[in-house]
């Protein structure tokens, strides 16, 4: 290719440095339960939590941290949560009865997203907190509520359509949650409800990175806080949803090296950088650019716990210019975050194993073929780019000759999956590694925990989803068990 190799190299913390730091383990792992491979690391959700409280603390903030569970359909992630303090936010049927099977009780429960009868039923029925989208939402709710008999529901309604004054700043359109026009009308229904409905706060759901548009939102439901106390209504919590972010690359110059670069091969001005020309959403007509880059930050230092600090200290521009969390304090308010990938972050990583490796008559990059598809690894779904890490089944120098050299210098290479598909692509860029794979090692795609190895993850052409296991370190030592076999207890028979 040409000039330094450019690097995406995956941050990683202790756990999974030390998991990619044991090959004999992932090697014997893949060989029994078959590529690809998901490990998830229960300990690791714990930790993360107590970084969120952490926050909480700093603030003086009282409230709840709720899991997004559509971030993960991990088992033993959800039962190791349920030892912790924190809840979890369920978005379906499936994962209220998951969340209740794994230990979670129904205070530490909230209910958000479309919802069918069946689930909003389960949902009342078990007492949850659910979050209510639309007027129409909250009489099927309580509908529900008198016609079963069912205890007083709590309710949290999704708000969105926020807008500051003064400098205007508005927050994206969302089709989750009520306009803020609509409020009102809203209120008044809750007012008409108030025997089958408790209006515990207000939430809201914002599609975004930016720090502004959601204070800007924070700000809303604090007004609207304020208008149901006028009211008479006794609120008492405001949920700020997600979108909290990962940090997911270890050096940040990696990342403004590679943008820049990727935008100069779509210009035409340096060799490509993907399979086929792709721009990630960037595109040269007649030498302009065009478009947007369409791939996630992949290196946000202010991301996780720090990225809610931030926007607990930002200035409520619009009611004075205090900080969000002195208002929340001051009137007592708790808060509710919904963390999904943050919460997730450093807690999994997927294996998959090398099968092919082919030279190009041209040359360019090696074409390398993995047990894998591309739904089980999905981070260009969710827009990451990330280095996997080479685990190899021999060590440096022991493989077999591949008439280039000793195999230890950079190169450049395109990874495919295994179906039979030309869209089939691993990763559409290219992908630099500091040595060349040879088949039977495994590349490691570290942080795939949240989103990444659950959420677009099929069995096409009669293929396997990837199994689940999950490891923790004991005595200095690491074990494992099928993930559904794990429990935050000792866990005993078939661990290993």
């Amino acid at each position: 290719m040409g000039g330094q190799p450019l690097y995406l190299e995956p941050r990683l913390e202790t756990r999974l440095r030390a998991l990619l730091a044991s090959p004999g383990l992932l090697h014997t792992l893949t060989d029994a339960l078959g590529s690809p491979l998901n490990l998830v690391v229960p300990d690791q959700l714990a930790d993360n939590v107590q970084r969120f409280r952490s926050v909480y603390g700093t603030h003086h903030l009282a409230g709840q941290v709720f899991l997004a569970h559509k971030a993960t359909r991990s088992s033993a992630l959800l039962r190791r949560l349920a030892a912790t303090d924190a809840g979890v936010d369920v978005a379906s049927l499936g994962e209220l009865q998951h969340a209740l099977g794994a230990g979670l009780t129904p205070d530490r429960i909230t209910a958000t997203g479309p919802k069918n009868p069946e689930f909003l039923w389960l949902a009342a029925r078990t007492a949850v907190t659910v979050s209510l989208d639309t007027r129409g939402e909250l009489e099927q709710l309580a509908t529900l509520v008198r016609k079963h008999t069912l205890p007083r529901t709590r309710v949290l309604l999704r708000l969105s359509g926020f807008e500051t004054s003064g400098v205007r700043v508005l927050s994206r359109r969302s089709r989750f949650g009520t306009g803020m026009g609509e409020v009102d009308p809203l209120l008044d229904t809750v007012e008409r409800h108030a025997d089958v409905i408790d209006l515990v706060g207000v939430a809201y759901h914002l599609d975004t990175t930016s720090l502004t548009e959601k204070a800007t939102a924070l700000e809303g439901c604090l007004r609207v806080l304020e208008e149901c106390r006028s009211r008479g209504l006794r609120p008492r919590a405001v949920d700020v949803g997600g979108g909290f972010g990962v940090d997911y690359l270890a050096d940040g110059g990696q990342w403004e090296r590679y943008t820049t670069e990727l935008t100069e091969a779509v210009l035409g001005t340096r060799p490509p950088l993907t399979y086929g020309g792709h721009g990630y959403g960037l595109r040269n007509e007649g030498g302009t650019l065009r478009g947007r880059l369409g791939l996630y930050p992949a290196h946000r230092p202010v991301a996780g716990a720090r990225y809610l600090d931030e926007l607990l200290s930002h200035p409520a521009v619009s009611l004075g210019g205090r900080p969000l969390a002195a208002l929340l304090l001051e009137h007592l308010y708790d808060l509710h975050t919904e963390p999904g990938r943050a919460l997730l972050d450093q807690c999994g990583l997927t294996l998959t194993r090398v099968l092919e490796v082919r030279d190009q008559d041209a040359g360019g990059p090696l074409l390398v073929r993995l047990a894998a598809k591309a739904d089980d690894v999905a981070l260009e779904e969710h827009g990451v780019l990330m280095d996997p890490v080479v685990v190899p089944r021999e060590p440096a120098g022991a493989g077999p000759g591949t008439g280039t050299g000793t195999g230890t210098e950079p190169v450049a290479v395109h990874l495919f999956g295994s179906l039979c598909l030309e869209s089939d692509l691993i990763t559409r860029r290219t992908v630099f590694l500091p040595r060349r794979p040879e088949p039977g090692d495994l590349l490691a795609f570290a942080n795939t925990a949240g989103y990444c190895m659950d959420f677009h993850a099929t069995r096409a052409q009669h293929q396997p989803a990837a199994r689940k296991v999950a490891a923790w370190q004991e005595g200095g030592a690491w074990r494992w068990c099928l993930d559904d076999q794990y429990w935050p207890t000792t866990p005993v028979g078939g661990a290993q």
